[in-house]
């Protein structure tokens, strides 16, 4: 079998596990990206996301997770749904639409446990590692290079048959593939997302100042949240999907998900009044496998109180 056929093969054999986008990329070292993470992070863009700047090694160069790796394998997985209802109560807040399904680290670990015996079979010494966005690798980066889509203004990877909304899943292989080619970036002109943004986080094309991302917020930081920002999180209490939902890519390629562990029990938005008598222990028995339980109870409140707040002063 050719290395052809091989990349052939293999990349059949994982989209049947589920997947909707496999692409393969020479493993190298990312110096020139890893500049422009460096510069982003001394610009203070990643804000307290100190992990970022913890493993920039290993992230800029993959032989630091696995001295063997000669490939890189890009996955991905589209979540998008459409909206199930027309409103959204009064008292309610929104989540983010990679959130209203079961965890996605817990849908790629499943997946991946079925590519480890796919490249094991193609050949049993090879060794493999994998990754969700929870791993030291820059994984739009390597999306990118395997081909799966270009590198959006709103610095999501976009892809011709799915748009934006899929997760990314990251592999480092012992095994030799031939790579993919890198596709266009068809962003052009376009600052549909930039201008869209209500809190200006998207400070110039391809660059995001975490700081003032609603997503951030919502999820990562733990402390309280700038006044600055009041009425301008429409209504979002964990993530945010704006520069997304106006993209011209996504607006025309809103293929629903087949992926059944995000299709179902889908929860889009939060109602005040279902938090009301939970503690943090309630709270995860009744969000149990949700992405909601990585900001915890006491930030959703948190959140649920910083958007009420500001629909307060806005009537004033």
């Amino acid at each position: 079998m050719n290395k052809a056929e091989l990349k052939k093969l293999v990349r059949e054999k994982i989209l049947s596990v589920g997947f909707d986008l496999v692409g393969f990329s020479r493993s190298e070292e990312l110096k020139e990206e890893g500049e422009k993470l460096k510069q982003w992070i001394n610009l203070g863009y990643s804000a307290d996301m100190n992990w970022i700047e913890n493993s920039l090694e290993k992230r800029i160069n993959p032989q630091k997770i696995l001295p063997e790796v000669k490939s890189i394998i890009s996955v991905g997985i589209n979540y998008y749904q459409s909206y199930k209802k027309d409103f959204f109560p009064e008292n309610a807040g929104r989540i983010s639409k990679y959130a209203w399904g079961k965890d996605y680290h817990k849908v790629f670990e499943k997946k991946f446990k079925l590519v480890r015996k796919i490249l094991e079979e193609v050949q049993p010494e090879s060794k493999n590692i994998f990754y969700v966005d929870y791993g030291p690798t820059m994984d739009k980066v390597w999306a990118v290079r395997s081909g799966l889509g270009w590198m959006g203004k709103h610095t999501n990877v976009i892809n011709t048959s799915i748009g934006s909304w899929f997760f990314i899943g990251t592999i480092l292989t012992s095994i030799e593939f031939e790579p993919d080619d890198p596709v266009l970036d068809m962003c052009g002109e376009c600052r549909i997302c930039i201008d869209a943004c209500p809190t200006q986080a998207i400070v110039d094309d391809y660059i995001l100042d975490s700081r003032k991302c609603i997503s951030y917020h919502t999820i990562e930081n733990k402390g309280e949240i700038p006044v600055e920002f009041k009425g301008k999180f429409e209504n979002y209490i964990f993530g945010c999907d704006i520069c997304q939902e106006v993209c011209p890519w996504n607006l025309k390629l809103q293929i629903e998900t087949t992926e059944p562990d995000f299709a179902s029990n889908t929860i889009e938005y939060i109602e005040i009044n279902e938090l009301e008598n939970l503690d943090e222990q309630k709270f995860k028995e009744k969000y149990k496998g949700k992405p909601v339980l990585r900001a915890g109870l006491k930030n959703i409140k948190r959140n649920f109180e910083f958007i009420s707040k500001s629909k307060e002063r806005s009537k004033v």
